[in-house]
């Protein structure tokens, strides 16, 4: 008993970290990607609106993930736990980097440890909102900034656990299976395509997950 409790642990770290790692990437870059305040002042500089530059982030990281190598050059991946293949992080760096675009540009606190779990929940799309629903939380309102704040710790750990299995398991047969509903034609995509595609999902999901909060 004392020796599945100790596996059961180690497994839970290592989703943290995973976890932690992925949200590192899309806040902060490590050093591969620009940051993603950077993505987005880059962006609002040559929009009329937020909302153009939501849709030219999305646009331009869709066709970055399809047209680069970006996995050859993911130095940082050795700082990276070793849960998830290295293609299938590249993938969330960079889904993990549009949708904390969108946040910041949205009006969030992308630093906050609960917006970084809203963030990770755009990365399983659909998925995430239905995660959010059972939580019994909506998305979409206005007064949404609020009800991240007032999400208790214990709620937090729990959706954390939830979403962090999901992108764990993303790499076996089922949760590919899973996740992968929400992309059409999964079955012909491969390499860069599929990951053109999930940033697309990644950032369609972002905005409604991350609606504009009101200066008043």
């Amino acid at each position: 008993m004392a020796s599945i409790n100790t596996d059961s642990d180690k497994n839970g770290n290592l989703v943290t970290s995973t976890l932690e790692w992925i949200t590192n990437a899309g806040v902060n870059g490590l050093n591969v990607l620009p940051s993603a305040e950077k993505v987005a002042a880059d962006h609002l500089n040559d929009a009329d609106s937020i909302d153009d530059a939501i849709n030219s982030i999305i646009a331009w990281r869709t066709t970055y993930a399809v047209g680069t190598g970006f996995v050859t050059g993911l130095g940082s991946i050795a700082t990276m736990p070793v849960t998830i293949p290295v293609g299938l992080a590249a993938s969330y760096a960079i889904g993990s980097n549009t949708v904390a675009a969108i946040a910041h540009l949205r009006g969030y606190d992308i630093h906050s440890e609960r917006v970084k779990t809203m963030i990770l929940l755009c990365l399983i799309g659909q998925a995430g909102e239905e995660v959010l629903k059972t939580a019994g939380i909506t998305i979409g309102t206005k007064v949404f900034q609020n009800i991240i704040n007032q999400i208790p710790g214990k709620v937090l750990s729990e959706i954390n656990g939830k979403v962090g299995f999901k992108l764990v398991t993303k790499a076996g047969e089922k949760g590919v299976i899973n996740i992968m509903k929400l992309i059409p034609l999964v079955g012909g995509i491969v390499g860069g395509t599929f990951d053109g595609m999930f940033v697309q999902v990644c950032g369609t999901t972002a905005k409604k997950v991350f609606p504009q909060i009101s200066d008043t």
